[in-house]
């Protein structure tokens, strides 16, 4: 009976570690996210389903124009990183200005509405999605904290006809 138990145990051990190992990965390196609503459109699209890198910005810094996942509250929300800690943000006449300097906006949605940010705080950043007239983001709720960028989306799993990496 006790030879039996230990033959049974001996089976099913790979398999209970492999279950850890990808709820370890799931957890602390990539994960999935899905895009819900319109505000990232042209570039996402609702129901698109991506992978969410975890562990790129643990050695990497956060650069203008990641399109990053945010926790806000108990919702996610994926946008792209517009302004960066210590920059003043500013649309004019839908021109992207970054303390006063012209930037081009590779990602300019039909209007973006003039405005002017404070200076960002220190580990904190300005985000937008790609569809400015429909979206929710640092313009309503305010610059988002680092601790609360979940990671990177670079690339979309499903839909398969746009199975790849976006920009």
């Amino acid at each position: 009976m006790k030879d039996k138990l230990i033959k049974n145990i001996k089976e099913i051990f790979p398999y209970i570690v492999i279950i850890i190992l990808v709820l370890l990965v799931k957890k602390f390196i990539f994960g999935t996210v899905l895009v819900n609503g319109n505000s990232m459109l042209d570039t996402l699209h609702n129901g698109d389903l991506m992978i969410l890198d975890k562990i790129s910005y643990r050695s990497n810094k956060i650069k203008r124009f990641d399109i990053v996942v945010v926790q806000v509250g108990k919702e996610k929300i994926i946008k792209r990183v517009i302004g960066l800690p210590g920059e003043v943000v500013t649309y004019h006449n839908n021109e992207l200005y970054i303390n006063g300097k012209k930037v081009k906006d590779p990602y300019p949605s039909q209007v973006t509405y003039d405005f002017v940010t404070e200076k960002i705080e220190d580990d904190f950043y300005f985000v937008m999605g790609d569809n400015r007239t429909d979206s929710l983001d640092s313009r309503s709720i305010g610059t988002v904290k680092r601790k609360n960028i979940l990671g990177k989306a670079q690339f979309i799993l499903f839909p398969f006809h746009r199975f790849g990496n976006v920009k």
